[in-house]
This record gives structure tokens, C-alpha cells and sequence, in this order.
């Protein structure tokens, strides 16, 4: 992967980017993705924020590489806190971090959100939390996909602000355009995620220590979800 060929994930957030957009790619790596989207012309600016010393380094000579300082700026900055007023963001990537560090940044960095961004977010896992934090806050979700690469599963949450939105515990849980749309690989997801579960409570029962109930209770509630989901 890079500047030039984006791995499949990375395109299908590109897929998700406004046209004209100014981006914050927060957590940017190597710059990779605002690069590629500034050198097909597709974004008027961005943003990279990294808080690591190496990756911020990376982004910086991968926008210095490809002559695009005056359109790219890169920050190391911890979140949220890599936008300024004056960049007037309009959309807003965070991907490859899990679900429950994404809820976290976009908390943390409330103060700095206009509400007039899309959200472009792509967890590794913990996505039950952070569509709860977006509901929370007013983001209705607007598309969801999910993908299969390299024997993994990576979703993609696209939310934009649109004041009072309420979904359902399992609407949380599985995703709720993913419901609706029931792809091969969202019931291939949870076609493995359901015997990953049956395991669990089959170990339980054989546990020499007893399990608290309430996370007995908890992973059997799942395991009935995903069974009505799957039938």
C-alpha cells in the first residue's frame, strides 16, 4: 500500500469521502489516504494528525514526496486537537484503531466538531460502542459496509449529525443498515461470531469457577440475537 494504491479498506473509505471535502485524517500514518484522495483531485485539503513521532514523520515526507505541502498539512497532535478553526473541515477520517479508542477521540475532541462533518470511521472491532456514542450525540448513520480482507472483517461507519436519532440494542449490536441489507459477508460475519459464542457458553458450563451471571447472560442474549438474526 500507498500513496498511489490504497489497500481495499482504504479505498472503500475513499468510496465514502464528499467530493471537494476538506479532510481531517486523524490518526493518518504514512498520509496515504489524503494523499491519494489530493492527487486524484478529489479534496480540496486536509489535515494528518498523528501523535506518534515515526508516523508523523512518515506523513510528512510522504506530502513533502509528492509536492503537496500547500494542500496537506500535517500535525502531530493527539485527536481531535490536529483541527483548527481555520481548516473548516468538512469530513473527518479515523480508521484502523478500535471502536472503543475512535469513541474516545471523537469524545475527547467534542469541542471541536462543527456538527457539519461526515464522519468516516473504521474500527477494528468495538463498533457496538461507538454507534452507541454517535446515537448519544445526535450522528445518524448514514451508510454502512463491510468487508473481508486478509481472513478479517473491517466495517465502515459513515454518520453524519441530524439531531435526535434512536436505534434499538441490536441495531447497536449488528449495525442497523447492515440488518437491513444482510450481505454474504455480514452473515458469513456472524455465521463464525455466532460458534464463537456457543463456544463461550459451552466452556461456562464446564467452568470450575463459577462465571458471574450477568456476562453468562450477556454473551447468551448475543448468541439469541445472532440465531434470530441468522434465521
Amino acid at each position: 500500500m500507498n500513496q498511489h494504491t490504497l489497500s481495499m479498506r482504504l479505498e472503500r473509505v475513499a468510496a465514502h469521502m464528499p467530493v471537494g471535502a476538506r479532510l481531517a485524517d486523524i490518526g493518518s500514518d504514512h498520509g496515504y489516504l489524503p494523499v491519494a484522495l489530493m492527487r486524484r483531485g478529489l479534496i480540496a485539503a486536509a489535515v494528518a494528525g498523528e501523535v506518534a513521532l515515526t508516523p508523523f514523520q512518515a506523513a510528512q515526507r510522504t506530502v513533502r514526496d509528492n509536492g503537496l505541502e500547500q494542500q496537506i498539512t500535517v500535525r502531530r497532535a493527539n485527536g481531535l486537537e490536529a483541527i483548527e478553526p481555520q481548516d473548516a473541515i468538512t469530513a473527518i477520517s479515523v480508521c484502523g484503531m478500535g471502536g472503543e479508542t475512535i469513541r474516545d477521540i471523537l469524545e475527547n475532541g467534542k469541542a471541536r466538531l462543527s456538527g457539519q462533518e461526515r464522519l468516516i470511521l473504521q474500527p477494528n472491532g468495538g463498533e457496538q460502542p461507538l454507534r452507541q456514542w454517535l446515537m448519544e450525540n445526535g450522528y445518524r448513520i448514514v451508510s454502512e459496509e463491510l468487508l473481508s480482507e486478509n481472513s478479517f472483517y473491517y466495517e465502515i461507519i459513515v454518520a453524519e449529525r441530524a439531531g435526535p436519532v434512536l436505534y434499538s440494542a441490536e441495531e447497536l449490536y449488528f449495525g442497523p443498515l447492515q440488518m437491513q441489507a444482510r450481505s454474504p459477508a455480514f452473515l458469513s460475519k456472524w455465521q463464525r461470531i455466532l460458534r464463537h459464542k456457543q463456544q463461550t457458553l459451552a466452556q461456562f458450563a464446564k467452568a470450575r469457577q463459577a462465571v458471574p451471571d450477568v456476562k453468562v447472560h450477556e454473551v447468551a442474549q448475543q448468541a439469541r440475537w445472532i440465531t434470530e438474526l441468522l434465521a
